[in-house]
């Protein structure tokens, strides 16, 4: 029979592995809305002018229109334009189909809501946070800008492409309460294990996106 001490200790060591799997992950999604909390923001009267706006994808319905978050999103960026804070969109999102086109949707919103189509820039291989914000930089040369999405997602936005070398500020739009109840848990564990993914990419592995491609700049 193992000695009494062994036991508390063996467990004592089990408890203790357990309470940082689960104390690590918190504090480290704190440390990313902590250290962002000056960068993000809800109303558009508090956002600085840029020259552009970054507006990341959110899905599409079959008919190719854009989902509610993803409408909510883009209006934000009209609204964001109309009101003179910034003179440029870019749409980045999902186009890895002939069937499936977020920036196409996104750029189609904004035009009918009076944005000029010169205006509006389409980044078709935005897959994921961080490879929008990676070719944000590399491929459109953008240092600053205005980000544009949900508030659950913001943070995480602002911080990646802060850490990727662009001067980011948030302009989050609402999710809790407009959007349901379950679909806000389900996105809201997602963002919390996107974090933890955020990063190990920006601190550790910065892999290239999907795709790169020439330097395209925006005039």
């Amino acid at each position: 029979m193992l000695p009494k001490s062994f036991i508390f200790q063996w467990r004592l060591a089990i408890g203790l592995l357990i309470l940082t799997s689960v104390i690590t992950p918190l504090a480290l999604n704190y440390y990313v809305r902590f250290v962002t909390r000056n960068y993000r923001h809800s109303d558009i009267a508090n956002v600085p002018a840029e020259s552009i706006a970054i507006v990341f994808g959110a899905g599409v319905w079959e008919d190719g229109t854009p989902s509610p978050m993803l409408a909510d999103r883009v209006q934000a960026a009209v609204d964001l334009y109309k009101a003179g804070r910034v003179d440029k969109l870019l749409m980045t999102g999902d186009n890895s189909s002939l069937d499936y086109n977020e920036v196409q949707a996104m750029q189609d919103y904004a035009e009918a809501q009076g944005v000029p189509i010169d205006n509006i820039i389409l980044d078709y291989a935005g897959f994921s946070t961080y490879e929008s914000c990676y070719r944000a930089k590399e491929i459109f040369g953008i240092t600053q800008a205005v980000l544009v999405t949900q508030n659950f997602h913001l943070a995480r936005a602002v911080y990646t492409c802060r850490r990727l070398g662009i001067k980011a500020i948030g302009l989050g739009t609402p999710d809790w309460g407009k959007f349901s109840h379950k679909g806000m848990i389900h996105y809201s564990f997602r963002e919390f294990l996107a974090v933890l993914k955020a990063l190990w990419e920006v601190r550790v592995t910065r892999p290239e996106p999907t795709f790169l491609g020439p330097f395209e700049g925006i005039k």
